[in-house]
């Protein structure tokens, strides 16, 4: 079946382009998903392991699952989930991404499939995963509902689809455009925008229209004491994600 419609946003891409090769800086401009990156991993790999019956504990936990993450960036979750044994692709729209992520991998001696490639196209070439990482991409796409229709279509029965996004509220707008660009300046103005934020009760009901059943949602919160994220059960206010299997 053909896709289509291009979820691609030109303007949320170039943001991104211009900042691809500070992927790897945990003072730079990614410096607040360095930070919340033991945090996503926690969740993550929590999910995977419940979802697929893997033990943590084991030196390679995910062999034999292959895991796509969809707007992979300079592949912060793909050196990790590859090092868990998962055989690992990491897309992401932004050409100039994936030269970074490659030679970041290479020095690491990790083998990611790194390509320059959008979800609907690899619906269009017939990729199947066990697992799709979908972190803090749906708020940059021009239309949620497809783009979220083709990380569905890119699983197979039973798969497993981890979505982070954030929520729609004066709250997020304080902490993730006030706070995150204008106060703190770890992000370059304007890389967020506040009406394109989804809230944890619309991203359920796009999951659930993209053919996904909604399992879990957790918030991602920050102590400004501690300097540290730590996941909630309860608020959600800020940054969430969320766990949806694709039925079997």
């Amino acid at each position: 079946m053909n896709t289509a419609v291009n979820t691609v946003d030109p303007g949320e891409i170039s943001k991104f382009e211009a900042m691809a090769a500070e992927w790897w800086d945990p003072n730079g401009k990614f410096k607040p998903l360095h930070m919340l990156n033991p945090c996503r991993l926690d969740y993550i790999t929590q999910q995977i392991a419940g979802e697929f019956g893997r033990d943590l504990s084991q030196p390679k936990p995910f062999t034999g699952l292959r895991l796509l993450d969809i707007g992979c960036g300079g592949g912060l979750l793909c050196e990790p989930m590859a090092r868990l044994g998962a055989t690992v692709v990491g897309a992401d729209a932004a050409e100039r991404n994936i030269p970074v992520a490659q030679l970041h991998a290479e020095q690491q001696g990790l083998e990611i499939d790194y390509r320059h490639v959008t979800a609907e196209a690899m619906v269009n070439q017939g990729e199947q995963f066990d697992i799709v990482l979908n972190m803090e991409v749906v708020e940059h796409v021009a239309d949620p509902l497809a783009y979220l229709t083709a990380c569905q279509r890119l699983l197979r029965p039973g798969g497993l689809q981890i979505c982070s996004t954030i929520n729609r509220n004066p709250k997020s707008f304080a902490m993730a455009i006030v706070g995150a660009e204008y106060v703190m300046r770890w992000l370059p103005k304007g890389t967020h925008e506040w009406s394109k934020f989804i809230t944890p009760h619309e991203l359920f009901e796009l999951l659930k229209k993209s053919g996904m059943n909604p399992v879990d949602r957790k918030g991602f919160v920050f102590n400004p004491i501690t300097w540290k994220w730590s996941i909630s059960d309860r608020d959600l206010s800020v940054n969430y994600v969320t766990a949806s299997v694709k039925p079997a």
